[in-house]
C-alpha cells in the first residue's frame, strides 16, 4: 500500500457506517475503492460476492484459502469490514456465520463495472468548443506551478532569505497549511516550517496531495461545505481522463462551490474565454491511481520512490560536514537552507556546511535527525551512490550521521507512542492468546509477561478477536 493510499485509507476507516452508505451511492467512490483501497485478495473476495443473490457461508470462503494464509484472510476481512464493503453475521451456536456485500456498495460497483444508469457519477464531457491551447503540456505546467507555489510557501515559511518571486498559494491554502500543522505563523511560537510540514516535503506527489485534499475534507464544515460531497467529488476527478473537458452543467451546487479551491490546489483548470467546462489536471486524474502525479516536477520531492524512479541525485556531502549541492532549483536550495549554512552560490551548484546551529534551528521547528539523513541520503549524487556501491559501505559518511543524530538527542531523551495498553486478563491463557495475535498482525509494541500488560498500536482487529474468544 503507497503513502497516499494509507493515508487515504486511514481516514475513510475512522467514518461512521452511515457516512459510507452515503459515499457507495455513487459508482465512482465504489470503484475508486475497489480498485485503490484493496489488497489483491480483498478483491478477489468481492468479486466473489458481487453477484451472489444470497449470503455466502464464511466456511465457503475458508474454502479459497490456503491454510497457511490465515492472517491474510483475516487481514482482508477486517480490512473489508473496517470500510463497511461487507456484512458479516456475529458467530452463533445455532446459525453458521455469513458473508455478503452491503447494498449500497453491492449495487454501485456493479453500475460502474457494467454502465447504465443516470448518476452522472463520471463526469459529462463538454460539447461546447474548447481552446486550442489546452493541451496535456499545458495543463501539466499549470498543475505543477499551483503546487509548487504551495510547496514554496512552506519551506519558506521558516524565512524570507530564500523566498521566491511566485505569488505564492491563496489564502485559503495558508489557513489551511496553518490549520494543519505543515507551517506555524503565530506570535508566541514564532514562524516556520513544522515537523509535519518536513515530513509533507518529503512524501511523493500523489500523498502530499491526499495530505493537503484531507487537511481540506476535515475543515470542510468551516468553509460551509459537507465533506461527504467533498469526498465524492475527489473520487470522481480521479475517474475523469486528462485532457478532456467536462461539462459544469452536470456539477451539484456544491461541487460548483468547490471548484475554486480545486482551482487554487492545481487540480482543476477552468479556462478564462469559457467557464462553461473545466479541465481536470493530473494531480486530479492519479488521485485514485498509482501513477505519478507530474511527470517532471523540479522541485524533486519524490522522497522515497525517487531513487526507484531514476531520479538523479545532486547531494555530495564530506566527513568534515561541508556539502555541496548541484542543483539550481530555489525549492531544493530553499529546502537545504533549513539545516544547511551556505557559504557560496555559484550558477548550476551551492556550497555550505551542516553545523550544530543549523540542524539545532531545524530541530527547533521540528524536524527530525532521522528526515535529514533521509533527505540527504535520498538525492546523495550518483558518485557517492558508486563509490558506496564500490566499497560496500553507507552512503553518507558514518560520522555526520552520528553526529547529526547526537546533535538532535542533546535535547530530547525521549520518545513517544501513541496506542493502546491492555492490562486486567482474567487468566495468562487469555493474556497469552491475545498477546500472541497482537504480534502476529504486527501490532505489538511492548509486553511484560509477569504483569500480563502488553502495548500495541492499533486496537480494531484486537477488539474483533476478543470478542470472538469471549463468544466461543
Amino acid at each position: 500500500m503507497s503513502v497516499s493510499t494509507l493515508a487515504s485509507f486511514e481516514y475513510l476507516e475512522r467514518l461512521p457506517g452511515t457516512t459510507f452508505r452515503r459515499l457507495y451511492q455513487q459508482p465512482s467512490t465504489a470503484l475508486a475503492i475497489f480498485r485503490r483501497m484493496l489488497p489483491h485478495l480483498a478483491k478477489t473476495f468481492v468479486m466473489a460476492l458481487l453477484y451472489m443473490s444470497k449470503p455466502m457461508p464464511l466456511t465457503d470462503l475458508d474454502l479459497w484459502v490456503n491454510p497457511n494464509s490465515k492472517r491474510e484472510r483475516d487481514n482482508a476481512l477486517q480490512l473489508l469490514s473496517r470500510l463497511h464493503i461487507i456484512t458479516v453475521t456475529a458467530p452463533s451456536r445455532d446459525d453458521p456465520q455469513t458473508i455478503t456485500l452491503t447494498k449500497n456498495f453491492g449495487e454501485s460497483l456493479r453500475l460502474a463495472l457494467t454502465g447504465g444508469g443516470d448518476h452522472n457519477s463520471f463526469g459529462v464531457p463538454s460539447n461546447d468548443s474548447v481552446a486550442a491551447n489546452v493541451d496535456l503540456a499545458f495543463l501539466d505546467e499549470y498543475a505543477r506551478d499551483q503546487w509548487e507555489g504551495i510547496l514554496h510557501y512552506v519551506v519558506n515559511s521558516v524565512g524570507e532569505a530564500m523566498r521566491g518571486g511566485g505569488q505564492g498559494p491563496t489564502d485559503a491554502v495558508k489557513k489551511l497549511l496553518e490549520a494543519g500543522k505543515l507551517v506555524t505563523t503565530g506570535r508566541h511560537s514564532g514562524k516556520g516550517i513544522t515537523q509535519a510540514g518536513f515530513s509533507f516535503l518529503l512524501q511523493e506527489v500523489n500523498a502530499q496531495v491526499w495530505t493537503l485534499l484531507l487537511l481540506w475534507i476535515e475543515n470542510a464544515e468551516k468553509m460551509e461545505l459537507d465533506s461527504v460531497e467533498v469526498l465524492s467529488f475527489l473520487f470522481m476527478l480521479g475517474s475523469l481522463e486528462l485532457g478532456r473537458a467536462y461539462s459544469k452543467d452536470t456539477l451539484t451546487d456544491s461541487q460548483r462551490h468547490m471548484l475554486p479551491y480545486l482551482i487554487d490546489f492545481g487540480l482543476v483548470y477552468i479556462p478564462r474565454s469559457s467557464s462553461g467546462h473545466f479541465f481536470p489536471t493530473r494531480l486530479a486524474t492519479t488521485l485514485t491511481s498509482d501513477a505519478s502525479a507530474l511527470r517532471s516536477v523540479s522541485a524533486g520531492f519524490d522522497a522515497a520512490s525517487s531513487a526507484a524512479g531514476g531520479s538523479k541525485g545532486f547531494i555530495i556531502i564530506e566527513t568534515n560536514y561541508r556539502l555541496y549541492a548541484y542543483t539550481n532549483s530555489p525549492l531544493q536550495i530553499a529546502v537545504l537552507s533549513l539545516f544547511t549554512r551556505f557559504k557560496a552560490r555559484f550558477p548550476n551548484m551551492v556550497s555550505g556546511r551542516v553545523t550544530r546551529k543549523s540542524v539545532g534551528n531545524a530541530i527547533s521547528h521540528g524536524i527530525t535527525s532521522d528526515q535529514i539523513i533521509t533527505y540527504l541520503s535520498t538525492h546523495a549524487h550518483p558518485q557517492l551512490v558508486k563509490s558506496s556501491a564500490l566499497h560496500g559501505g553507507p552512503v553518507l559518511p558514518p560520522t555526520v550521521v552520528d553526529q547529526i543524530r547526537l546533535w538532535q538527542i542533546e535535547n530530547e531523551r525521549m520518545k513517544a507512542t501513541p496506542g493502546f495498553l491492555f492490562k486486567d486478563f482474567e487468566n495468562a491463557k487469555e493474556y497469552e492468546g491475545c498477546v500472541r495475535y497482537a504480534d502476529e498482525i504486527g501490532v505489538l509494541i511492548w509486553r511484560n509477561d509477569v504483569k500480563r500488560m502488553f502495548f500495541v498500536t492499533r486496537v480494531e482487529q484486537l477488539r474483533d478477536y476478543i470478542k470472538s474468544k469471549k463468544i466461543k
